[in-house]
């Protein structure tokens, strides 16, 4: 055949030669024929392959060949032979206009980066895999010099795509085999977790956009900043040179926040100042919140704000910076002043950030409907993420969770005749609620406990909520739900740890906002688990949960989703562990606003007592051999002030748990008579301690800042006080220097107060003296400095 294939026509006439010529090319286009419907539909079966497979390394020369020279564009006495004498299949028509249009060679996308990824296919397959793809090389390589090409990479690579994506489509299994997956509390069965009544309705696969909802319009604004941050694309040099970049920072001052300062990693840092007057339609809220959001704020509103402003002025401003996607840390939520006006105002911008993210999804899927097939570009529908939740929500306890969830209601329902739906809410109610009989009535604690430590103080739990149109799914599971509600806690239960066999954190990969609510009370429960939870935030997931690749977004395929995730943080205190979270962890290409405004005065002057403070400054090399160097500056200078027995009744204040143990293990060590008192310290122990420190019987009492976070107990008999590590709440000092006139007998004389800090105590140090005399007492040559409060 390969004589047949080079040589050249006789002096025969033209007709004889192709007639003669086409008799042993007939077994080879059959071949062709086979080869062209195999490549352009999906990858064929095992007895398809093998037709592949059964050519000789001979025989794909002469493929080579056939292209390179096709013997019927021969010249023949001047004259070409008529190509349609030997034609070739229809498939290879359809074909050419396809593999013409992409005969550019092919860029490796994040998408193909991410099915590599995905290990669905056994060792046996890939060996066939690799033979498919050689022969069909082989092929391309005629297509891009002949014009009767058959099929291109690209097609081929398609049919691979779409054969993983959709032997990975596996059904979501959310509450795992045993029903202790990620919707899950720590007790319940999987037929909790479901609702098969109203399951179709929060599907966004099934479902489309209502027409009559106008829901849409405003997404085709083009100013609008949702989809002015998710149709912003990063390029690969950007990405690459973010950890080299020095941050940029600009400072202003707003009316009611104060001092504020942006800072942005990426190129462009913009700033801008927040207008006097604000108009709803400006900041394109989703129906209906509109109508709903001016209801559901009226209790913060004035008659005359009602008439001006839908927002209070901390509102307005908090939501212009939330509004442009921007992140936030926001250090003076207080739960007894502003933290329920915080708490409506980032649940209003949930609840937008939702409804035009489903909006968009249904739109879509209305469009594709209507669609004919064939026509349109996938990208134009790139709408989602690698998994469905979007907003994660931490706060600290169930209670938080229960108005977070009624205002979602209330946002959507507002004053509306037409009830939405609501799934579970009466467990909901039942497991989240509290009952008011449950509280001691006599128990007097400070305003401030009263607000934080009000309703179901519960610190382990999680919920998803799956919000479509007019309808809330409550026990969502977390792979169907659009919001996460979480504790710390319940989310550390669920990521696990390195070498746990039930872990799950995939859930996490596609979340576009995150919002730490309360922050410095996870200082009191477990910073760790904050920690745990920012490494697990926005990785690749594990398994593909059922995923439509064609409809996630590309910096989502590219792994970049940390930098258009919007973090809010919001706390009642500058602490170097929030800061170093949102510093460290909050990369967002939108850049970074952080409230930085200096205290003053401090929570000195709110020591009504009569009482010498004598501060006493350690030195540290570094910021790693702070604890060792308080230790011993303790034992060594300190301690030894108030071993004498004049030296009785002596608290000493210790905000760290794990100094709290070393300091017990000394005093144990050295026979000292002391008592100790943790938040771990039985209700018994604690009266004990309590009545021997009192009576004198103890010379000194170990006292721990959890204890008094969560009891706030008045500790009486205290004449000497000594703080091992400046209060993590600057309120804290006034309140345990109040404690010693609570027993006083006339000592007052006698009462003594020692406070040791370093200077990378600067912002407690601040909190609590205030920021020039901080300044002055870290620059001071001298180690000891006195105040003395309550003089008349």
């Amino acid at each position: 055949m390969a004589t047949c294939l080079r040589r050249k026509a006789p002096s025969a006439s033209p007709r004889e030669w192709v007639d003669k010529t086409a008799s042993c090319w007939q077994p080879w286009l059959l071949q062709v024929r086979d080869l062209d419907v195999f490549a352009m539909g999906k990858r064929g079966s095992r007895s398809q392959s093998q037709l592949l497979n059964s050519l000789t390394k001979k025989q794909k020369k002469h493929l080579r060949d056939f292209g390179e020279e096709h013997p019927f564009y021969d010249k023949v006495s001047r004259q070409e032979a008529k190509p349609q004498i030997c034609q070739l299949s229809e498939s290879s028509d359809t074909s050419g206009s396809e593999s013409e249009a992409e005969s550019e060679p092919e860029q490796v996308s994040g998408y193909h980066k991410l099915l590599a990824t995905l290990k669905s296919v056994s060792e046996e397959d890939e060996e066939e895999e690799e033979e498919e793809e050689d022969s069909v090389v082989d092929e391309a390589e005629t297509n891009d010099e002949d014009g009767d090409s058959d099929v291109s990479v690209e097609d081929e690579t398609a049919a691979e795509s779409t054969d993983m994506q959709e032997s990975m489509a596996l059904p979501a299994d959310p509450e795992g085999k045993d029903g202790d997956g990620p919707p899950a509390t720590s007790h319940g069965s999987p037929e909790e977790f479901t609702d098969a009544k109203h399951e179709s309705l929060f599907s966004l696969e099934t479902n489309f956009l209502e027409e009559e909802s106008g829901g849409s319009s405003s997404l085709k604004v083009s100013l609008d900043p949702f989809l002015q941050h998710v149709n912003k694309e990063l390029k690969e040099k950007e990405i690459q040179a973010v950890p080299t970049n020095p941050k940029t920072t600009h400072q202003l001052k707003w009316p009611t926040l104060g001092q504020l300062v942006f800072s942005s990693k990426f190129q462009k840092l913009e700033t801008f100042k927040p207008p006097k007057d604000i108009d709803l339609q400006s900041l394109h809220l989703q129906k209906p919140l509109e109508s709903t959001w001016t209801k559901t704020n009226s209790q913060f509103l004035s008659a005359a704000q009602k008439s001006s402003s839908p927002f209070t002025p901390l509102q307005k401003e908090l939501f212009l910076i939330m509004n442009s996607y921007r992140d936030l840390f926001y250090p003076e939520r207080t739960a007894l002043k502003n933290g329920e006006e915080i708490r409506h105002v980032y649940c209003l911008h949930v609840i937008n950030h939702v409804l035009k993210a489903n909006a968009q999804v249904l739109g879509n899927n209305s469009r594709r409907r209507s669609q004919k097939l064939g026509v349109g570009d996938d990208d134009d529908f790139r709408d989602q993420g690698l998994t469905r939740p979007k907003v994660l929500i931490v706060v600290p306890f169930r209670e938080a969770a229960l108005r977070v969830v009624q205002l979602f209601i209330s946002l959507l329902e507002g004053d509306s005749k037409k009830k939405i739906i609501v799934s579970n809410k009466k467990r909901f109610k039942g497991e989240y609620g509290s009952d008011p009989e449950e509280r001691p009535p006599n128990l007097k604690r400070p305003e401030d406990y009263e607000a934080v430590f009000v309703g179901n103080i519960d610190d382990h739990f999680r919920i998803g909520v799956a919000i479509l149109q007019r309808s809330i799914q409550l026990y969502a599971p977390f792979y169907s739900s659009d919001i996460l509600i979480a504790s710390p806690l319940g989310l550390r239960t669920i990521i696990g740890g390195e070498g746990e066999k039930k872990r799950d954190f995939d859930f996490l990969s596609s979340i576009e906002l995150l919002i730490i609510d309360q922050a410095d009370i996870y200082l009191m429960q477990n910073w760790e688990h904050v920690l745990h939870l920012m490494n697990h935030m926005n990785l690749l997931p594990l398994d593909s949960h059922g995923v439509d690749f064609s409809r996630v977004r590309m910096w989502s395929l590219n792994n970049w989703s940390k930098y258009y995730r919007q973090t809010l943080l919001f706390g009642a205190l500058q602490d170097a562990q929030i800061n170093s979270v949102f510093n460290k962890y909050c990369v967002n290409l939108q850049g970074q606003v952080a409230v930085r405004n200096v205290p003053m005065t401090g929570s000195i002057s709110h020591v009504l007592v009569q009482l010498p403070h004598v501060f006493q400054r350690m030195e540290a090399e570094n910021l790693a051999s702070v604890i060792d160097a308080r230790f011993n500056f303790f034992v060594n200078k300190i301690l030894p002030q108030y071993r004498d027995a004049v030296m009785s009744h002596t608290l000493i204040y210790v905000p760290s748990y794990f100094d709290f143990v070393r300091l017990r293990n000394y005093f144990k060590k050295e026979e000292l008579n002391f008592t100790h008192i943790c938040e771990y310290t039985q209700k018994s122990g604690v009266s004990r301690a309590r009545h021997f420190f009192l009576q004198g019987e103890k010379q000194f009492l170990l006292f721990t800042e959890r204890f008094h976070f969560y009891k706030r107990y008045t500790i009486k008999g205290i004449r000497n006080l000594i703080f091992y590590e400046l209060p993590t709440y600057p309120h804290f000092y006034s309140e345990v220097c109040n404690m010693l006139r609570a027993a006083s007998r006339g000592e007052e004389a006698a009462w003594t107060c020692t406070v040791l800090y370093s200077k990378y105590d600067a912002q407690r140090l601040a909190a609590v003296v205030g920021v020039e005399r901080a300044a002055q007492m870290l620059q001071s040559k001298k180690n000891v400095h006195l105040f003395i409060t309550g003089e008349r």
